[in-house]
């Protein structure tokens, strides 16, 4: 059986012979604040719905968003839809109903551009 950590990718940014980043720039960015200096180091996980890699901040107090559905963790984002719809839709389902949509039009004879 994986663990959810198992899930993991790794982010590190070594600004340690460079000026970096400013804050303004690294909140810009999505990364929290200071990780533009010298050397930062974060686990990041994909999110399964949408794709969008997440990098984890180690000051977040509040609970990431997971769908025991496809048994990952989501994106904020997808969080709240998930939270409002109950619907778990990832990137693979997605791609599987429009390859599935695209062979029945052609087999239509409709052609997609």
């Amino acid at each position: 059986m994986k663990s959810k950590r198992s899930h993991e990718g790794y982010l590190l940014i070594d600004n340690r012979n460079g000026p970096g980043l400013t804050d303004e720039q690294a909140q810009a960015a999505g990364l929290p604040v200071g990780a533009g200096r010298g050397m930062f180091e974060s686990p990041t996980y994909t999110c399964s719905h949408c794709q969008v890699v997440v990098i984890l901040n180690p000051l977040r107090t509040r609970e990431r968003a997971y769908c025991a559905k496809c048994d990952h963790y989501i994106c904020d984002r997808c969080g709240v839809a998930k939270a409002q719809t109950g619907e778990c839709r990832t990137v693979k389902q997605l791609i599987d109903e429009l390859q599935e949509q695209a062979v029945q039009a052609q087999q239509r004879g409709i052609i997609l551009s």
